[in-house]
């Protein structure tokens, strides 16, 4: 597979501009929602700033982490019957996200109109795609992939928001790391392989709730920062019958916690994709995190 030759990020800017408030979106609107609800659209008479956009995002959205969509990526039946009357029409969508933190999936689309855009709002009966297997696409291209990177070197990117959140191109692969300065050490009871049944479920629970949570910051981290790496859209690796098989372990990580020590890098998912390539997130549990595409 080839992952790289030439890099080239740019830079888009746009104008700055004041939305106006959230409206109900009607059938006059002319837009289908499928089994999808409309809830309502926000207009903007010139091309949204970044600034704008994501606080008219997140003013809808609340406090859950918007998804960006990838067309390149496995297509969720209800999330489909939003957006192929778009894409089938003249008017295509900018960009798509979607949230996941509500009782049911809300989707943004972003669209063109006139010399400005709107944000049209839809809630999904739910995200219905069956899981596949996980998979790397086969053609990377460097300004979609990276394109929130910056290059320092032939070898190396840098987040441009974030210079702890960092990219190595790899022979046959690639290397995301992501460093937390300050962060408590992750430690192991001395005392756990002599405590009872209960004790140990109930200290299993806490392990297993702290790397759910840094799985989480991996995801964010690496998954959702990029763009057309993989085949999952960034929703299905929150999915446990997506990731069941990959996670670890509640018996790895008893047996871990019996030795009384951590590894030096714990592996928190791994798969083998049909290609050939593993996909692996490791932590050390002392604030490093990384996911190695390797062959």
């Amino acid at each position: 597979m080839k992952f790289f030759k030439t890099i080239v990020l740019v830079l888009v800017v746009v104008a700055c501009v004041w939305a106006a408030p959230v409206k109900k979106a009607g059938k006059a609107s002319g837009y289908t929602a499928g089994a999808a609800k409309v809830l309502g659209a926000v207009e903007s008479a010139a091309p949204f700033s970044g600034d704008r956009l994501f606080a008219t995002l997140d003013s809808v959205g609340g406090t859950g982490t918007w998804m960006e969509w990838d067309v390149n990526g496995v297509k969720d039946p209800s999330l489909m019957s939003v957006l192929d009357p778009m894409l089938k029409g003249a008017n295509k969508p900018e960009m798509v996200w979607v949230i996941t933190e509500r009782t049911k999936p809300l989707v943004a689309v972003l669209l063109p109109k006139g010399a400005g855009e709107v944000i049209l709002f839809y809630e999904l009966p739910s995200l219905d795609a069956k899981p596949v297997p996980l998979s790397i696409n086969p053609v990377l291209s460097p300004d979609v992939v990276l394109r929130d990177y910056r290059q320092i070197n032939e070898m190396e990117f840098v987040h441009r928001d974030r210079d702890n959140l960092k990219v190595r191109l790899l022979n046959g692969g690639m290397r995301f790391t992501y460093e937390k300065k300050g962060e408590e050490p992750l430690r192991v009871d001395p005392g756990y392989a002599s405590m009872s049944f209960t004790e140990k479920e109930a200290v299993l629970r806490e392990y297993e709730d702290y790397f759910k949570y840094e799985y989480s910051l991996m995801l964010r981290a690496f998954v959702q920062s990029t763009r057309s790496i993989f085949n999952w859209q960034p929703w299905h690796w929150y999915m446990p019958e997506w990731n069941a098989k990959c996670l670890m372990s509640r018996k790895e990580l008893d047996a871990i916690l019996k030795q009384g020590y951590f590894p030096p890098l714990l592996t928190l998912f791994k798969t083998k994709t049909a290609a050939g390539e593993t996909v692996e997130f490791k932590t050390d549990g002392r604030g490093y995190s990384e996911l190695l595409i390797s062959r």
